[in-house]
Parts: C-alpha cells; sequence; structure tokens
C-alpha cells in the first residue's frame, strides 16, 4: 500500500497455536496474556461465541477484570505509540493471547484496536483475530 505513516497492528491469537508472526523486519512488539481472566470459553454457552459478540462481551465486562486489563494494556502501549509517530516508524505489533484465541483475546484487541485509533487518528490501525482469520483495517 502507499500508506507511510505508522500502523498498529493489534491481534488476537491462541497460545496453543504458537505466537504470532511479525512479518515485517523489525520484529516482535508487545504481547499480553489474557489467561489470568476468568475464561467465557469453559461454559458451555459460549463455546460457539467469539470475543465479538454481545453474550460474551457482557460476561467478561460483568466479572470487571477485562476493563483494568485494557486500560492497563493500553497505558503500557502508548508512549511507544507517541514515540514511533515522532520518529516516522511505520509498524508497532501489538497482541493479545489467551488458551483458545476466541473470547478474551479477541475481546482485548478489539477494544484496545479501537481505542488506539480514537487516541491516535494518524496512525493506521490493522485488526487481525487469527485463529477466526479475521484481518481489516479500522
Amino acid at each position: 500500500s502507499d500508506f507511510e505513516g505508522l500502523t498498529v497492528t493489534v491481534q488476537s491469537f491462541s497460545y496453543t497455536k504458537g505466537l504470532p508472526e511479525d512479518s515485517l523486519s523489525n520484529g516482535g512488539g508487545f504481547v499480553f496474556d489474557c489467561r489470568g481472566m476468568h475464561n467465557p470459553g469453559r461454559y458451555d454457552e459460549y463455546k460457539t461465541l467469539t470475543g465479538r459478540d454481545s453474550a460474551v462481551i457482557e460476561f467478561l465486562e460483568e466479572c470487571g477484570e477485562v476493563q483494568t486489563f485494557v486500560d492497563s494494556a493500553l497505558n503500557i502501549i502508548k508512549p511507544s505509540i507517541t514515540t514511533y509517530l515522532r520518529r516516522g516508524f511505520t509498524s508497532l505489533m501489538v497482541s493479545f493471547g489467551c488458551t483458545g484465541g476466541q473470547h478474551r483475546s479477541v475481546y482485548c484487541a478489539e477494544h484496545v484496536a479501537t481505542l488506539v485509533k480514537e487516541i491516535f487518528p494518524e496512525a493506521r490501525v490493522r485488526l487481525i483475530h487469527r485463529e477466526q482469520n479475521i484481518d481489516e483495517l479500522l
């Protein structure tokens, strides 16, 4: 593409399928482990859903852990995004993993990507849910 600014790639993944590959040369980025939060995947009514579905969102938000987790992740990544924009870097990867890459990590990636886009409108935000084969630009 012709975009020359900063692309922040936010993604969800399953730890059982391994860490996400960074296709770009600078490698790495932030990886947040969502497995410490209560897992909706342990309950039959959520097994076929993902962190994009309202029932899963309600489950996670009622537990209350997820808002603190998302806020904490944002507080860690915001200074880097600010620096990357100032220095003209083109790529930052932020990944959220959980057991299946379906509920907690999807929720966190969705919410962090949306917030990054709001806070840093000059950045391009790419959202990937690896285990669902979803890859979109916000």
